[in-house]
C-alpha cells in the first residue's frame, strides 16, 4: 500500500469540518422574534412577560453589558418524518465555543416552565409540541461581556457596571425552527470519537490504520448530495471499529457528569444565580433524553439560590435527587478557599453544606469537591472527617508551576494525624469533554498504575457553568468498551470512591498541606475584602459568645436567625474567587457592602448581650472575647478592669529615637529603621547590620493571571521606603511619601509592655507593586511557624529542593514566628495573610530569618482598580516569643477588649474554662438544633500531645463529644465526670474536639 495516511486524514479533517455540520439540521423555517430590554438589574417572567415588545429582526444588535434582553419567539412546530426531531435553533451572537463567559439565555415555555438555556455550544431547544402547533418561546438573555477575552490579561473597564458602557455587544443571528437529522448527528458522533482516539495512538499501531480506513471508507459512502439518505450507510461501515471492546487491561475511567460554576469571578453573584438555573435545566434536560446520565453539583449555597429564584425548577432537581441520578456534592456551603478562612468558618462551610443537603434531599454527601481551590491547608483532612465525611478530591495542583504530585490516589494526612482518601483526577481538567486526548491523558498520567487502575474525569463546561452536553454524552456510550481507549463508565463521586478504596487497600500518604505552585498573590489581593472577612470572623466569635452567654446567664433570647444569616454572607465571601482576590470589582464592591452590613449587625448583637451581662450601675466592666487571658480580664469573661498598661519612655538616641518600656528596647534610625530590639533575654534580635521594619516596593508584573500571580522574577530590585520619624505622645510615627501614595505608621509599645504595635494607615494609588514590610531578625531558623486553622504549621526557610524554593510567598493566619529551642520572634497581624520568610545572611554565614509581610497589591487584571484607596493594618513584634506567645499575640490583636459603662456587674465568669492553657475555646455558641445545649469547640493549640480538664461556668447535666454537626461521635460519646464535677480530655497535637453541655 502506498503511504497516504496524512493526504487521507487532511481529506477526513474537512469532512468533518466542512461536509457533515451544514446537514445537522434540515427544513429551517424563521422564528419571529419581538425583544424588550430590561431596565436594571433581572425581573421575573412574570413581570417581563407583562412588557410591550418591539419587533426585531435576525441581525439586530442586543445588550448592553451587563443588561437582560427578553426575546419573544413565536412559530409553528415543523412536521417531522420518522428519523428527524424538530428542535429551535437559537444563536444569540455566540461570540467563542466557551460557555458561561459571554451571553447566555433561559429559555421558558408560554406557560413560565423552565425547558433549558442556551450557549455557545447548546443552542438546540426541543420542539415536543404536535406538528403544526403554535410555538411560544421567552428566553432571558444575559449580556455577560467576555471578561477573559483572548486571555491576554489586558485591563478591562467590563467588570463594573459603572465602567462597562452601554454600546450593545451581541448580535441575534438565528431564531429558527428546524429538523435535527439524527443519522447525520449519530454519524457525526461517531467520527468524533474515532477521529480523537486515533490522534492519540501511535502511528505505527495497527488500530490507529484501522480506524484510519474504517473512517474514510464511510466518508466515502456519505453523498455530498444526499447525506441524510447516505448517513446510515456510513454508519454500519463504522460499526467494526466502534464495537471492537477494550482491553481487558484498560484503565478504567469514572465519567462523572459536572458543571463547575464559580460563585462569583467574571460575573457578580446576581449572575451566579442565573448561572445554576441555567446549568441545572441544561442538566435535567439531558436527564430525559438519557436514563443513564448522573449529573453531580456542589456547594448548598447554589442549589439555596435555585431554591428561592425557581422552586418549580428546584422541584424537578429534588425528584432527581431522589432517583440518585442528580448527586449532591462536596457538603460545603461553597466551594471555598481553604487557605484564608479561619477554622471556624471552615467548620461551618459543612455545617452549613451538609445541614442544607439533609434537609432539602435527606442526603449527606461524604465527598469533599473542591477542584478549583488554590491550596489546601493541613488542618482540612481532620474537619473533613470530624463533618462525617471520607473522601476528598480536587484537581488544582496540577498547574503547580515547578513540581508534580508524586500520587493520583493517596491519604492525605493533616496537621493532627487524621489521614482522608483523597484523589486527583489525572486527566488534568475539571472541565473534560471527554475527548480521545483528554481520555488518553488520563490513562498515560495516572501514577498509580499496577497498584489500582481507577480514575475519575469531570466532565461538562464549567467556571461559567453549562454542564455536560449530549456529545459529551454520546463520546461517554461510544467510549464504555473501545478497543485502543480507557473504558469509561458513567459514575458518581460516590460509586468511583467506594470502588477506589476497595480497589487499592494500602494507599501512599502524603503529609501537611497540599501547597499550590501557582497563584500566590491571591493571599494579598483586595486587601480591604480579606480585612472584612477577618473582621467578620472575629465578630461572628464575639456575637455567638456574648449572646449564648446571655442567654445562659440572663435568660435572653438568642438571635439563631440573625446570625445563621450573617453566616451565609460570610461564607459566600469566602467562595475561592471572592476571597482570593480574583474577581472583577463588581464582585468587591458587592462583598465590602456586605461586610459593611454584617460588622453593624453583629456589633448590635454584641452590644446587647453585653449590655444584658453587664446589668444597670454606675461601674465599667470590661469584655475579653479571646481564649486567653488579656490584662488580667479572663478569658471569654468580664473584670472590672484591666491591668495598668507599662510605662513607656522615648529618649533621642544617635540621630534617632529609642521607644521602650521594663521588658523592651527598640531603637530607630531618624528615616524609620529598626536598628535594635531586644526583649528580657536582652539579647539583639536584630541582624546586625541590617535594618527591619523596613517598607519595600517591589514590581508586580506576573507573566498571566494578574490579580491571582506573584512571580519569583519579581522579588528582586526592591525600593526600601524611608520617611521622618518624629514622636507623638506615648508613640512614634512615621511618615513616608512614595509614587502617588503615602503611608503613616504609628510605633508603640503593647499594653503588657512585651511588643511593639505597629499601626500602619497607607493611602494607596500605585499600580503593578507589591508593598512588604520585613524584619530581618537574628534567629537561625531552619523553619518557621505560621498559624493556620486550629494550629500551625512549619516550613523550611531554606531552599534546598524545588519543592522549598516554590514555596516563596506562603499563607499565614494572625502570627508568625521563628525560634531557637522555641524561643524568638513573633509577628502578629490582624488582616495580613501573606508572607515570604526566609534566610538572610551573608556570603560566608546564614545570619537570621527574615520575616515578611505581604501588605498591599495592585493588579490591573480583572479589576483594574484593585487596592487603590485607604487601608489599615495592625501588627505586633514580640521578641523572646514562645509559640505560645505568638498565639496569644493573634488573639490580642484581633479581639480588642470592650469596656461597657454604667454596669452594674462586678464581673462575668466564662461558661467554660479550660486547663492547661495550650487547649484552647475557639467558638462557644448555643446547638444548632435550638434545645439551648451550649456548644464548645475545643483545639490543641502547640502541636503537642496533653490532657485538659473543662469546667463548666454553669449548671450542666452532661458533656457529649459531638462531630461538627454536633451529632454525638459514637453510643458512649457522653464524657465521664469526675467527683468534683468537671470532665477530663485527652487531645492528640493540633485536636480539634466539640463537646456539647447540656443544661
Amino acid at each position: 500500500m502506498h503511504p497516504d495516511r496524512e493526504l487521507t486524514e487532511r481529506r477526513l479533517a474537512r469532512f468533518l469540518a466542512q461536509r457533515l455540520p451544514p446537514h445537522l439540521w434540515t427544513a429551517p423555517e424563521p422564528l419571529i422574534p419581538a425583544a424588550w430590554d430590561a431596565p436594571a438589574e433581572p425581573v421575573s417572567f412574570a413581570e417581563a412577560t407583562a412588557q410591550d415588545y418591539r419587533p426585531v429582526a435576525s441581525g439586530t444588535r442586543w445588550g448592553r453589558p451587563w443588561g437582560t434582553t427578553w426575546f419573544r419567539l413565536t412559530g409553528t412546530v415543523p412536521a417531522a418524518a420518522p428519523g428527524f426531531v424538530p428542535e429551535a435553533l437559537i444563536d444569540l451572537g455566540f461570540s467563542t465555543d466557551m460557555p458561561g463567559f459571554q451571553a447566555e439565555g433561559l429559555v421558558y415555555d408560554a406557560e413560565g416552565n423552565v425547558l433549558k438555556a442556551l450557549e455557545s455550544t447548546n443552542m438546540a431547544v426541543p420542539l415536543e409540541q404536535e406538528p403544526g402547533s403554535a410555538i411560544l418561546l421567552w428566553v432571558e438573555a444575559a449580556a455577560t461581556p467576555n471578561v477573559i477575552g483572548n486571555f491576554s490579561f489586558l485591563p478591562t473597564p467590563l467588570g463594573s457596571p459603572d465602567t462597562a458602557g452601554s454600546e450593545p455587544l451581541y448580535v441575534l443571528r438565528r431564531a429558527d425552527a428546524a429538523l435535527l437529522d439524527v443519522q447525520v448527528w449519530e454519524l457525526a458522533q461517531d467520527f468524533a470519537v474515532l477521529w480523537g482516539l486515533m490522534h492519540e495512538l501511535p502511528t505505527d499501531s495497527p488500530r490507529r490504520h484501522e480506524l484510519l480506513r474504517a473512517m474514510e471508507r464511510a466518508a466515502a459512502a456519505v453523498d455530498p448530495q444526499d447525506v441524510s439518505g447516505t448517513a446510515s450507510a456510513a454508519r454500519t461501515l463504522l460499526e467494526p471499529a466502534l464495537s471492537a471492546p477494550a482491553a481487558a487491561s484498560a484503565h478504567l475511567v469514572h465519567a462523572v457528569g459536572h458543571a463547575h460554576i464559580d460563585s462569583a469571578w467574571l460575573w457578580p453573584v446576581r449572575e451566579t444565580r442565573r448561572k445554576v438555573a441555567r446549568t441545572f435545566a441544561n442538566v435535567l434536560a439531558l436527564m430525559e433524553k438519557d436514563p443513564e446520565f448522573v449529573f453531580t453539583a456542589s456547594s448548598a449555597q447554589q442549589y439555596a439560590w435555585l431554591q428561592e429564584d425557581h422552586p418549580a425548577l428546584f422541584a424537578r432537581v429534588a425528584a432527581r435527587v431522589a432517583e440518585g441520578r442528580f448527586v449532591p456534592a462536596g457538603g460545603m456551603w461553597v466551594e471555598a478557599d481553604t487557605n484564608l478562612p479561619s477554622g471556624e468558618s471552615l467548620v461551618r462551610q459543612f455545617t452549613f453544606g451538609k445541614r442544607f443537603f439533609l434537609e432539602a434531599f435527606g442526603i449527606e454527601p461524604l465527598d469533599v469537591w473542591l477542584p478549583d481551590s488554590f491550596g489546601y491547608s493541613g488542618a482540612l483532612p481532620q474537619l473533613i472527617r470530624a463533618s462525617g465525611s471520607r473522601w476528598f478530591l480536587t484537581q488544582k495542583l496540577s498547574w503547580n508551576e515547578s513540581d508534580t504530585m508524586p500520587h493520583h490516589t493517596f491519604l492525605w494526612e493533616g496537621i493532627d494525624g487524621t489521614r482522608v482518601f483523597t484523589h486527583f483526577p489525572p486527566v488534568d481538567t475539571y472541565n473534560s469533554a471527554l475527548t480521545g486526548q483528554e481520555l488518553a491523558r488520563a490513562q498515560r498520567q495516572f501514577r498509580e498504575k499496577g497498584a489500582t487502575n481507577l480514575s475519575l474525569v469531570p466532565f461538562g463546561w464549567g467556571d461559567g457553568g453549562g454542564g455536560p452536553t449530549r456529545e459529551m454524552l454520546a463520546a461517554a456510550h461510544r467510549t464504555a468498551s473501545l478497543e485502543g481507549s480507557p473504558q469509561v463508565r458513567l459514575s458518581s463521586p460516590q460509586e468511583f470512591f467506594t470502588q477506589a478504596e476497595e480497589d487499592y487497600g494500602q494507599p501512599p500518604v502524603w503529609s501537611g498541606e497540599m501547597y499550590l505552585q501557582f497563584h500566590r498573590g491571591t493571599y494579598t489581593s483586595q486587601a480591604r475584602t480579606k480585612r472584612g472577612n477577618r473582621r467578620s470572623e472575629a465578630l461572628l466569635k464575639e456575637a455567638e459568645l456574648w449572646a449564648a452567654s446571655a442567654a445562659v446567664r440572663c435568660g435572653t433570647d438568642y438571635p439563631y436567625q440573625e446570625l445563621e444569616a450573617v453566616w451565609k454572607t460570610v461564607l459566600l465571601g469566602q467562595f475561592h474567587d471572592i476571597l482570593p482576590g480574583s474577581s472583577i470589582a463588581w464582585v468587591y464592591q458587592d462583598a465590602e457592602r456586605a461586610y459593611a452590613e454584617t460588622a453593624e449587625q453583629l456589633e448590635r448583637i454584641t452590644r446587647r448581650a453585653l449590655r444584658a451581662l453587664a446589668g444597670d450601675g454606675t461601674g465599667t466592666l470590661v469584655f475579653n472575647a479571646a481564649p486567653v487571658a488579656l490584662l488580667g480580664i479572663p478569658a471569654m469573661g468580664a473584670g472590672a478592669g484591666p491591668a495598668e498598661p507599662a510605662a513607656v519612655r522615648i529618649n533621642a538616641y544617635d540621630g534617632g529615637w529609642e521607644l521602650s518600656s521594663d521588658r523592651l528596647t527598640a531603637r530607630f534610625g531618624p528615616t524609620g529603621a529598626l536598628l535594635s530590639l531586644r526583649g528580657e533575654s536582652g539579647r539583639e534580635l536584630v541582624v546586625p547590620g541590617e535594618e527591619a521594619n523596613r517598607f519595600q516596593l517591589f514590581r508586580d508584573t506576573p507573566n498571566q493571571w494578574d490579580a491571582w500571580d506573584i512571580d519569583a522574577a519579581d522579588r528582586t530590585g526592591a525600593l526600601t521606603l524611608r520617611g521622618d520619624l518624629i514622636p507623638d505622645g506615648d508613640s512614634l510615627v512615621l511618615d513616608c511619601r512614595f509614587g502617588s501614595s503615602s503611608l503613616r505608621e504609628r510605633i508603640s509599645v503593647s499594653p503588657d509592655g512585651r511588643a511593639l504595635d505597629l499601626d500602619i494607615n497607607v493611602d494607596w494609588q500605585e499600580r503593578q507593586k507589591l508593598l512588604k514590610l520585613g524584619f530581618p531578625v537574628a534567629v537561625l531558623a531552619d523553619r518557621a511557624s505560621a498559624e493556620i486553622q486550629f494550629g500551625h504549621i512549619q516550613r523550611p526557610t531554606h531552599e534546598n529542593t524545588s519543592w522549598d524554593h516554590a514555596r516563596f510567598e506562603v499563607p499565614a493566619h494572625r502570627w508568625v514566628h521563628a525560634g531557637e529551642h522555641g524561643r524568638g520572634v513573633a509577628l502578629a497581624n490582624d488582616s495580613t495573610y501573606g508572607y515570604d520568610i526566609t534566610r538572610t545572611g551573608s556570603r560566608d554565614a546564614g545570619t537570621g530569618t527574615l520575616l515578611r509581610a505581604s501588605l498591599l497589591r495592585a493588579p490591573l487584571f480583572p479589576d483594574p482598580g484593585a487596592d487603590q484607596g485607604v487601608h489599615r493594618l495592625r501588627f505586633s513584634l514580640r521578641p523572646d516569643a514562645t509559640v505560645a506567645e505568638a498565639v496569644l499575640e493573634g488573639y490580642r490583636l484581633n479581639f480588642p477588649l470592650r469596656s461597657v459603662h454604667e454596669a452594674g456587674a462586678g464581673s462575668v465568669a466564662p461558661l467554660a474554662v479550660l486547663a492547661p492553657g495550650s487547649v484552647l475555646v475557639e467558638t462557644v455558641k448555643l446547638a444548632d438544633d435550638r434545645s439551648g445545649d451550649v456548644v464548645l469547640r475545643l483545639y490543641e493549640s502547640l502541636g503537642g500531645h496533653t490532657g485538659a480538664v473543662l469546667t463548666a461556668g454553669f449548671p450542666a447535666r452532661a458533656a457529649v463529644l459531638t462531630d461538627l454537626l454536633e451529632r454525638p461521635e459514637a453510643a458512649d460519646a457522653q464524657l465521664p465526670r469526675r467527683e468534683d464535677g468537671r470532665w477530663e480530655l485527652a487531645f492528640r497535637p493540633f485536636e480539634v474536639k466539640t463537646v456539647r453541655l447540656s443544661r
